[in-house]
């Protein structure tokens, strides 16, 4: 269920938040344009993701019944490139090439104060606390009474769910035509998840009784793969128009579908 989740987070961000936002955002437009060298920097970024996820599974699958410990010892090194990758890539974007993730702010003013945003922030983070624990209680009985998959719940439900403030985020920054910062909402948090997110989940779980590993099944790696290769091949034009949105959609729809009928 956790990969399943981690699997869905990505595929949502990057075909569900990216296509609503470029068919709503281009509605009425010819195109739309963003910063090209960002967009393709973004996209090496998330080659690089997969890799990390993909790497594992293929080890595994090529070599004869590895031991768990050697499977452990993988997984640990490799959410370490991970981890420091995302690092690097904050550095990147924050300091030392922060011009080229540059969005235009002139048209919006601060309202809030810091001390009342840290507040709303904390606010907030023991909010979605609770309905997580909520939600978490609740996934066994609306499987059993609904009669989905706990690939579906994860991949698909949850991840509507958990991602829904960046849809609106994303498609409302894209109707007013601000797609680099509708690039960075959905691009960003899918980098955010697999190379943050996931090395934080390996070394955690190590503190309970059932350590996490980086071995996805065949099918969320294809999805995974698939989502992040028809993005790139959208994107590193600079342009986006609905169609492309329209496309982004139909792939996620596919794989919805496919994970709602899945065994």
């Amino acid at each position: 269920m956790v990969k399943a989740s981690i699997t869905g987070s990505i595929i949502g961000n990057l075909l569900l938040i990216l296509g609503m936002a470029f068919l709503f955002g281009g509605l009425g437009k010819d195109e739309q344009e963003f910063n090209t060298t960002a967009a393709k920097t973004s996209a090496s970024t998330l080659f690089l993701a997969t890799t990390a996820i993909v790497m594992p599974a293929v080890f595994v699958l090529t070599s004869e019944n590895p031991s768990d410990t050697i499977v452990e010892t993988l997984s640990i090194a490799v959410s370490v490139i991970m981890a420091v990758s995302y690092l690097a890539s904050l550095l990147f974007s924050l300091h030392t090439h922060k011009h080229l993730y540059t969005v235009d702010t002139a048209d919006y003013v601060a309202r809030w104060s810091v001390k009342k945003s840290i507040a709303v922030l904390f606010a907030s983070t023991v909010t979605v606390a609770v309905i997580s624990e909520i939600l978490v209680g609740s996934i066994e009985p609306l499987a059993e009474n609904l009669g989905w998959t706990e690939l579906f719940i994860g991949m698909i439900f949850i991840a509507i769910i958990g991602n829904a403030a960046e849809h609106v985020s994303a498609v409302t920054i894209a109707i007013k035509n601000r797609m680099d910062l509708a690039l960075q909402i959905a691009i960003g948090s899918t980098t955010q998840i697999a190379m943050f997110v996931v090395p934080v989940l390996v070394f955690t779980s190590y503190f309970f009784e059932n350590p996490m590993n980086l071995i996805f099944t065949t099918f969320e790696l294809a999805a995974i793969v698939s989502a992040v290769l028809m993005v790139k091949s959208i994107i590193e034009d600079g342009k986006s128009n609905w169609f492309e949105g329209l496309q982004l959609l139909g792939t996620y729809g596919i794989m919805a579908v496919v994970s709602f009928l899945h065994p």
